[in-house]
């Protein structure tokens, strides 16, 4: 099941591959199809692990205003040698006004070196205060160039329908959170994405293994793993694929990228697979009991560790002395 081009509702293509987000975020996501993410290095130099992910592979980066190193994708860029035509790069505005999008947009643009940006994303709903305006101004950016195609980050329907009002162009993506666990809440968006032809992103798919490891969702990823001969992780990815979801993901070891990568040739989740997965995620994640003992447990056994080899150290430097004495002693008797 190859990664495919992705052709937008607004005639773009995007070629099959990943979206990079340039995050040093230490696995915390770890999906197969983009690099997410620069929350873990906000404000820091990501560009050796975007270089090291267009190496690998990936030929999507997916930035962000608020993590404040859109800089890491333009030295990476100019790092790889790459071609500007052959990298899809996505960044996001995240402000409260619509009057200021298009200089914002030209100070990331300056930020990265380019000309233009081939996807720009409203980051979040909640901070835009005219959601109209704001919209007007994203149509202008695509209008003069300088945002090849549009879309959104984290809208609802309720947002969706709102921004359909006062629209002339619909949104190229929203990108969202979903894994398993949040089949439920997700599932009207990824309804009404699929009626309206908007390509849905994901991030924070693995958050099942990473963040609410233990709930019902671990028993069909495992089984599903064993049968391909696939991580855990790959599953995930897999399943949100066969959803029509392109992944977003993050990780700064070049092992997880080949892995995440290696996706694509994985043989196709079976239809009772899939539902096994969909049944577990309805049920939730683990309860918010059994993540506070589980993080209690953890305390205890990280304190516990600590302690022993707080033990250690102090014995073996009281034994160092001891010999230094012993050393000394027997010098003094010697000579």
């Amino acid at each position: 099941m190859p990664f495919e081009d992705i052709t937008l509702n607004d005639g773009r293509k995007a070629s099959g591959s990943n979206e990079l987000h340039p995050s040093i975020n230490p696995d915390e996501y770890s999906p197969g199809s983009h690099l997410k993410g620069t929350g873990g290095l906000a404000g820091h130099d990501a560009s050796a692990y975007i270089t090291q992910a267009l190496y690998a592979g990936f030929s999507h980066i997916d930035t962000a205003q608020m993590y404040r190193n859109e800089e890491s994708v333009g030295i990476a860029l100019r790092q790889s040698g790459m071609a500007r035509s052959d990298v899809w790069i996505t960044t996001k505005y995240y402000g409260s006004g619509g009057s200021e999008i298009k200089e914002a947009l030209v100070e990331s643009l300056k930020k990265m070196g380019l000309s233009y940006v081939d996807l720009y994303l409203i980051h979040w709903p909640e901070p835009v205060k005219d959601l109209k305006d704001t919209w007007s101004q994203y149509e202008l950016v695509k209008k003069e160039g300088l945002a090849k195609s549009i879309g959104v980050s984290n809208f609802k329907v309720k947002d969706l329908e709102l921004l359909k009002r006062h629209s002339n162009i619909t949104p190229a993506v929203n990108q969202i959170n979903f894994s398993p666990y949040q089949l439920r809440e997700m599932s009207p968006v990824l309804d009404y994405c699929k009626e309206h032809k908007i390509v849905v992103e994901a991030y924070g798919s693995l958050a099942p293994l990473t963040k609410n490891p233990g709930g019902p969702v671990d028993k069909p990823i495992k089984k599903a793993a064993e049968r391909l001969n696939a991580t855990p992780g790959q599953i995930l990815f897999s399943w949100a694929r066969q959803k029509g979801i392109v992944i977003v993901t993050t990780t700064t070891k070049n092992e997880r990228l080949h892995e995440y990568l290696d996706v694509a040739d994985l043989p196709a989740l079976t239809q009772e697979e899939i539902k096994e997965i969909d049944d577990a995620g309805l049920k939730g994640g683990p309860s918010k009991l059994h993540i506070l003992v589980r993080d209690r447990l953890k305390s205890t056994r990280d304190a516990a560790t600590n302690q022993v080899l707080m033990a250690g150290v102090t014995l073996m430097a009281k034994m160092i002395i001891i010999l230094l004495l012993m050393v000394i002693t027997v010098n003094r008797y010697l000579f």
